[in-house]
């Protein structure tokens, strides 16, 4: 090689690495990384699952905006995804920063694609089978089995054969939990019923309502969520059967996330939910009343859940 040609080379070789470096100083500036270091974000970005009408969700959720721009000083840009996957997939291209996640969905985030870090639980009050609520404050809940008063499904074993109004099968309440009890009973879910898979426990509680479905896997009580247009959705249905406690579900962030913004993060969705005007804000998107600190083993018992499912 000249000389002539050997210092084309370098000159070459040095430009390459200018741009690798000012690649990294660009992705330290509060971007999401993917190159396994820690981020700062400059703004950011919360998703939620549907568990109702997507757009009725986001209207309810959108104020959060404002409570945690004031907690954080930075903007923040609430949504709502359009699946219980599609929030976890979001998460792992680094698409968001804070994902509220059902139990198997924080699971599948942070098991399948190392990109969640569980960091607070829901609390909520308990609820009775008439759908009203007690006064204890619980990190755990059930998911149940409704169906039309008049019908002859009176037990889990009754459900053989039909119609049951199910969510996507991330969810824990409305799939995950209700597959394995059909399980301890010899049905399978997938072949022994007729699944139809809806967006929305809402959606799940009218496809009952309405004949499209012969029983419906909801949260306890997802019946209050369609009250307003149903007020006689209490005596048209009846509970089959609980399933075993669910645990409550989690705020996660991005696992490459700075550690000192994590649990910035942290408390400031423990003082929305303290706070007056932010509890009442949660209480209308997931009937939160505020949030407690997690660690991800409270999560083994979803992860022997999810065992069960994958190997029916």
């Amino acid at each position: 090689m000249t000389w002539k040609k050997t210092g084309i080379f370098l000159f070459a070789v040095s430009l390459l690495f200018l741009a690798a470096c000012g690649s990294s100083d660009d992705s330290a500036d509060g971007d999401n990384s993917s190159d396994g270091d820690t981020y700062v974000p400059d703004s950011l970005t919360v998703q939620f699952v549907p568990s109702q009408n997507a757009e009725t969700l986001e209207a309810k959720a959108k104020p959060l905006e404002d409570l945690l721009e004031n907690e954080l000083d930075i903007d923040v840009t609430v949504s709502v995804s359009t699946n219980y996957n599609s929030v976890v997939e979001a998460l792992a291209s680094e698409q968001i920063d804070v994902g509220f996640l059902p139990p198997n969905a924080y699971v599948q985030a942070h098991d399948e694609y190392g990109a969640a870090d569980v960091i607070l639980q829901s609390q909520r009050y308990g609820v009775n089978d008439d759908g009203t609520s007690t006064d204890e404050l619980v990190d755990s809940y059930y998911s149940m089995f409704i169906a039309k008063s008049d019908s002859d499904i009176d037990s889990i074993a009754d459900l053989k054969g039909k119609t049951i109004a199910f969510q996507d099968i991330t969810s824990s309440a409305g799939y995950v939990w209700p597959a394995a009890a059909l399980m301890d009973e010899g049905i399978d879910p997938l072949t022994d019923v007729k699944p139809l898979t809806l967006q929305g426990h809402d959606a799940a509680v009218t496809a009952v309502l309405n004949g499209e479905a012969d029983a419906a896997a909801i949260f306890q009580d997802a019946r209050n969520v369609v009250l307003s247009d149903f007020p006689d959705v209490f005596e048209d249905t009846k509970v089959i059967a609980h399933t075993e406690l669910i645990p409550n579900d989690t705020i996660a962030v991005q696992t490459n996330m700075d550690e000192e913004w994590k649990e910035k993060i942290k408390q400031a969705f423990i003082n929305v939910g303290e706070s007056e005007e932010g509890r009442e804000i949660v209480r209308d998107i997931y009937t939160h009343e505020g949030y407690v600190e997690s660690q991800d083993s409270n999560f083994d018992i979803v992860r022997e859940y999810s065992e069960r499912i994958q190997e029916q």
